[in-house]
């Protein structure tokens, strides 16, 4: 199958139609990227690799680095984790202060915000010095020398007056065991790294490869711990529009509020997507249309 033929084809095709969506304003260093940013890349666990448009140039990867923030504090406290967060699909907006108190200080997963405020406050209770630990991680996932942006990091602190209510919330029933102030930093900076399409899907391949980095061939992660966060993210990798990202697409993934969207297919192949412009859900527009094309176009889903 001519793989970059699909993937030029589907760039064109999407490039051509306007260009909808709406770039995420409540984070004013987001709200100024260029809208017509467009990458793709596709690398199999093989070695091919195939890429169009922006692939190279970084982007805030937002809500993409709370899989590697999980996939940290799920390699050091293990199945304990699911005491404090859960795993079903939130079912509603990412940042919804109703559905936490509902749930009574237990957020209903890893990924929306609350549970991504929670990991971090599990990070930092179990390492030196979490921000960089969890850069480390990253990096050798990645191969490549990634960091926080300063700037972006810079605009969630000054604009997250919604997680710092979530963060409160969770401190109120119970379920933060370090400042509110410190746990939110750290939030923040996860949320700040920048990566490119390109280093995403290299850094995802252990997800695709059992836990196993296939460059340096570590074990990052167990076989049991990879099934569940791969389980995670097909259910609730992209806040409450996951079943629509599932009926379409068909892969586990996990999207964020930057335009990137990485996915994977266990054994064969990692695919990222970036574009800015957001549809209502908080998801790349042009990024779901591109991967419904691919595994359309592929014949290349799990089901």
């Amino acid at each position: 199958m001519n793989y970059q033929e699909i993937l030029n084809a589907i760039y064109h095709q999407i490039k051509s139609k306007p260009n909808d969506g709406e770039l995420p304003s409540y984070i004013p260093e987001l709200a100024r990227i260029n809208p017509e940013k467009f990458g793709i890349s596709l690398q199999f666990l093989t070695g091919e690799e195939y890429e169009i448009g922006d692939a190279h140039e970084q982007f805030s990867i937002q809500s993409i680095a709370k899989v590697f923030a999980f996939s940290l504090a799920i390699s050091i406290v293990g199945k304990k984790i699911f005491e404090r967060v859960g795993v079903e699909p939130s079912g509603n907006a990412f940042n919804s202060l109703v559905q936490l108190e509902y749930e009574k200080g237990i957020p209903r997963n890893p990924f929306i915000n609350a549970g991504a405020i929670v990991v971090a406050d599990i990070l930092i209770s179990n390492l030196p010095n979490p921000a960089m630990d969890l850069l480390t991680f990253i990096r050798k996932a990645a191969g490549k020398e990634i960091i926080y942006n300063e700037q972006v990091y810079q605009s969630e602190k000054k604009t997250g007056f919604r997680n710092a209510a979530l963060a409160n919330m969770l401190k109120s029933y119970g379920n933060l065991e370090n400042d509110v102030d410190k746990v939110l930093d750290l939030y923040f900076r996860l949320c700040s790294i920048s990566m490119s399409c390109n280093e995403l899907a290299t850094s995802f391949k252990y997800l695709c490869n059992g836990g196993v980095n296939p460059k340096s061939n570590e074990q990052l992660l167990s076989l049991s711990q990879t099934k569940r966060l791969n389980a995670l993210m097909q259910t609730c990798g992209f806040y409450d529009e996951a079943g629509q990202f599932t009926y379409k697409v068909g892969l586990p993934g996990k999207s964020g509020v930057g335009g990137g969207i990485i996915a994977l297919y266990p054994e064969k192949f990692t695919i990222a997507v970036w574009s800015p412009k957001l549809n209502p859900k908080g998801n790349s527009l042009r990024g779901m249309k591109a991967l419904e094309q691919f595994t359309t176009d592929s014949q290349l889903s799990i089901f």
